[in-house]
């Protein structure tokens, strides 16, 4: 795995963690190009971080900060050399925690909020993570929320006011980018 564009372009990244299914360099590039220049300056939030790539892109392509959650002790080493090798570790701030429990305890508001839970994440921890999310207005106005979930999933229940604004799909993972 490697960092696709920007500052930190080409850097590759540390070996996946046992137990870490990343999106691919394809599935982060269309994510990000389909973003196009949103991601300046962003505050961006990487919930089921996992290796860190989502995010350490989104900084490598101009985001403003970055927070990484997860809740396995090998992702968050990762995650921290990761942002290491890209050298954004000014920018990033890497939590050790599950997702609802980083969300009851954060105090800011994102841009960007991108989830990548693991496929076989229980329907009801889905639907708590989006209804926390919307509930806290964790999302800015006019934010974007990108749920990954392999392709003949459960979709989870989608907060009234979020619009589906994209469905990419790349091999069996579905990207679904909603605009608050």
């Amino acid at each position: 795995m490697r960092i696709v564009a920007g500052s930190a372009k080409g850097t590759r990244l540390a070996p996946v963690p046992a137990g870490t299914r990343p999106l691919s360099d394809r599935a982060r590039e269309g994510l990000f190009s389909s973003l196009a220049g949103f991601v300046q300056d962003a505050r961006v939030l990487d919930l089921f971080a996992g290796t860190g790539a989502v995010g350490i892109e989104a900084l490598s392509r101009g985001a403003q900060s970055a927070v990484f959650v997860d809740p396995a002790p090998g992702a968050v080493a990762t995650i921290r050399e990761n942002c290491r090798r890209a050298k954004v570790t000014k920018a990033a701030l890497v939590r050790r925690t599950d997702a609802l429990r980083a969300l009851r305890g954060e105090k800011g508001q994102f841009d960007l909020v991108v989830l990548d839970p693991p496929y076989r994440s229980p329907p009801p921890l889905l639907d708590s993570v989006l209804a926390e999310l919307a509930a806290r207005r964790t999302v800015t106005a006019g934010g974007f929320v990108v749920l990954t979930r392999e392709s003949q999933s459960y979709t989870p229940v989608i907060p009234l006011d979020w619009a589906l604004e994209r469905r990419l799909s790349y091999g069996d993972a579905v990207l679904l980018v909603f605009h608050t």
